[in-house]
């Protein structure tokens, strides 16, 4: 997939350190993908250290934190062990995993410092109106809060007319994280970025960042430029793959109502299933797993319950999977 200039970087490559922003040509193509953000707002990180780095420079002890909750663990685990008072903003079930932003006017306090929002969300698939979007901007704003809005899984809308404006976008104290993990299907190459336009935090992001990675890896840079210059091509066929494999789960939940229900994901490559099952969500699948080698995340790794389950969308061996979870049901009566 490389150009010529991506080709030309990769046969000049050297193993020496890099530049600790990023390399420059990658930056700018990832300020191509928003607007109004310039390549002197990026600065390359890996994906987990960006959230290391924001919370613990945005953040002290005492400070109040919303958070969207379920999600990755990071996202609110490390605001509480620096202290913080985290507030889990939850979504409603039976409105499709809605995320009222209503909750969040209520839960404001004057100490709340940061909001985190996760949209496309991981783990329900759920994704706001973009008038829900900019009300949740809205408050914040009227707070002086900071934004940290994790976006890993934006370019995946089942329909793209539904995608959502990044929080760099739109606010001036929002820091967004993407990389190249989901949307793009590189996890392997550890790149991931935090874009903002506000400079006196960019600035202390970036010097936090001489104390965890320093530089990122010299090929991993050159390697997600060219990914991201064909991402188009590259999101396209991720997309058909989550899209085939939503109906192929479709298909087997109509099967079994009893044993599964789950609302259709509006984006991401993930999707939050309600179990029916008395022996709960975690003995359910650790019996899966080990009986049928087919895995199922269970709710109680969220700290949500033992009562749901997260299917993985994006694997080409999503119907080997199906299958060897039919077989075994059927084996057990189920």
């Amino acid at each position: 997939m490389a150009d010529d200039e991506c080709r030309g970087l990769w046969e000049a490559l050297s193993l020496g350190y890099t530049k600790s922003q990023g390399l420059p040509q990658l930056r700018r193509e990832i300020a191509g993908l928003y607007d109004g953000v310039a390549a002197d707002d990026v600065l390359e990180v890996v994906p987990e250290e960006g959230i290391l780095i924001a919370m613990t420079v945005l953040l002290e002890p005492g400070d109040h934190v919303i958070v969207t909750h379920p999600g990755y663990q990071t996202l609110y685990g490390i605001a509480e062990g620096l202290g913080c008072d985290v507030t889990y903003w939850q979504p409603d079930e039976e409105q499709g995993w809605r995320f009222d932003p209503g909750f969040v006017r209520r839960a404001l306090r004057p100490t709340t410092r940061l909001i985190v929002a996760n949209f496309p969300h991981n783990p329900t698939g759920y994704l706001p109106t973009g008038a829900e979007y900019q009300e949740l901007l809205d408050l914040a704003a009227d707070v002086g809060a900071h934004v940290f809005s994790d976006e890993m899984y934006r370019g995946l809308e089942q329909d793209a007319t539904t995608r959502l404006p990044s929080a760099v976008e739109r606010y001036g104290k929002a820091v967004t994280l993407s990389g190249m993990s989901k949307t793009y299907s590189m996890p392997g190459l550890r790149v991931g970025w935090l874009a903002t336009r506000d400079r006196e935090l960019y600035a202390r992001l970036a010097a936090y960042k001489d104390y965890t990675t320093i530089c990122a890896g010299a090929p991993s840079e050159i390697l997600a430029l060219i990914g991201l210059r064909e991402r188009e091509r590259i999101s396209a066929r991720n997309l058909r793959i989550i899209s085939g494999n939503l109906d192929r789960l479709e298909a087997f939940v109509a099967e079994r109502p009893e044993l599964l229900s789950f609302v259709r994901p509006r984006a991401g490559s993930v999707c939050f299933a309600r179990l029916g099952v008395a022996e709960g969500a975690l003995a359910f699948c650790r019996r899966l797993v080990e009986e049928a080698g087919a895995l199922l995340l269970p709710s109680t790794v969220f700290g949500y319950g033992d009562a749901h389950v997260r299917f993985g969308l994006g694997r080409m061996v999503f119907d080997e999977g199906l299958e060897a979870f039919g077989e075994w049901l059927e084996g057990r009566g189920s």
